[in-house]
């Protein structure tokens, strides 16, 4: 059988639901009718959801629709942008019970070992399909790593705009995949994103905005995530998320706002925002009553989630399911990054924010899911440390076990 096509018809402005554009082109910039110089609101792709056959929701279906093993998020196209960029594998990631109904949506089981695949399968199609040469990207870390892979695989190239602390281990991750590295200032990057754009002619697949809107088919891949979790666990009490500029947020709720709509779920799980304490742009904009807003942003090494600034579609999610903002320490995330290793998941800092604003909160009522973002292989502190060479005498090793706690 012929896999689903998209049913996406439209892209549709968060500022005012009322306006809509065609399809395509993508729109990269937010809604060009109610933004302004300083609040941009972002688009998000609409669909025609009469015409969802739910069996898209029943097990067996790829089988039945001729949809190989491997092919990705392309098992969900009809609620998708159009995929015209290979996959790599990407979803379809496990959900794993670490405590009594408290569970983590691994993302690090991609195939750059975070939840930014689901996003670049998304907007590399939008790139492929405009006949761009390449994707330019600004980011420190996952995104740029799944920019560079995604543009790899379908044969474009990728500029990825670092920041001058990227760890190690990541700018070897993007050369790897042959992209072009720019190490700046972080404050250079977006404005350097948006000259690429002009004068290369490179699509863009990060944000080009004052307050962030991003890719506009970008967040459309994270709705997955939910699917996801839905068929494993129906639609849980609650949902944590990591979030910098709240684009995985808005996706994992419209994901399930989708099955509500839809009639397979009479539920949506309220939705965590869970950022850290030294930045916390969404939580600003919730506290102010505002769209969106910028913070200063302190130390913390959560780098993957340290925005100064923040975008509309999380307070969208976070006002929608009820939910709320979490500010958490790097103490309260390292608490959650020991947890889950103890539980034998090696997560980034950042990815363990899911877990620690559960923590934070406390008891749920109802099963929760805590979204891991990412492979702790990305953190800064990857590389630098080793250990001590041990002296290969019976006598040294036995009293190196026993000062572990092994009895020997």
């Amino acid at each position: 059988m012929t896999p689903p096509s998209t049913l996406a018809t439209a892209q549709r402005s968060l500022g005012d639901p009322d306006i809509r554009y065609p399809l395509w082109p993508a729109l990269t910039r937010g809604c060009p009718r109610t933004s302004t110089d300083t609040l941009s609101y972002p688009v998000d792709v609409d669909y025609a959801y009469e015409r969802v056959d739910t069996a898209l929701f029943e097990p067996g279906y790829a089988a039945r629709h001729g949809i190989p093993r491997g092919a990705g998020i392309e098992r969900w196209a009809p609620l998708l942008p159009p995929l015209d960029a290979p996959s790599l594998g990407e979803g379809g990631t496990p959900l794993i019970e670490v405590a009594p109904g408290v569970h983590i949506k691994d993302e690090a089981r991609n195939p750059t070992w975070s939840h930014k695949d689901r996003l670049n399968r998304c907007t590399t199609s939008a790139a492929v399909r405009a006949g761009a040469p390449g994707v330019v990207v600004a980011s420190s870390g996952n995104h740029g790593a799944a920019a560079a892979a995604y543009a790899a695989r379908a044969g474009l190239r990728c500029v990825v705009f670092t920041s001058t602390d990227t760890p190690p281990a990541v700018d070897a991750f993007l050369h790897a995949y042959g992209a072009v590295v720019l190490p700046v200032p972080i404050d250079h990057r977006w404005p350097l994103v948006r000259e690429v754009v002009e004068h290369c002619g490179l699509h863009p697949v990060s944000n080009l905005t004052a307050t962030h809107t991003g890719h506009a088919y970008g967040a459309e891949g994270y709705k997955t995530i939910a699917y996801e979790i839905h068929a494993e666990l129906g639609a849980p009490a609650a949902v944590f998320v990591p979030t910098g500029y709240g684009e995985l947020l808005y996706g994992v709720w419209k994901g399930f706002a989708e099955l509500q709509r839809l009639g397979v779920t009479d539920s949506v799980p309220r939705i965590f925002a869970c950022e850290p304490a030294a930045g916390g742009p969404l939580a600003a904009a919730v506290r102010a009553g505002v769209p969106a807003t910028t913070v200063e942003v302190g130390d913390t090494d959560a780098y993957g989630i340290d925005c100064s600034v923040g975008g509309y579609r999380g307070v969208v999610a976070l006002r929608a399911s009820e939910g709320r903002p979490l500010l958490l320490t790097d103490d309260e995330m390292r608490a959650a990054q020991r947890e889950l290793a103890a539980a034998g998941l090696w997560v980034e800092l950042s990815a363990a924010a899911g877990l620690a604003g559960l923590r934070q909160v406390g008891d749920v009522e109802g099963p929760v899911v805590c979204v891991s973002t990412s492979s702790g292989f990305k953190d800064v502190s990857v590389g630098t440390r080793t250990s001590e060479p041990v002296d290969p005498a019976w006598d040294e090793v036995r009293r190196r076990l026993r000062a572990a706690g092994i009895d020997a």
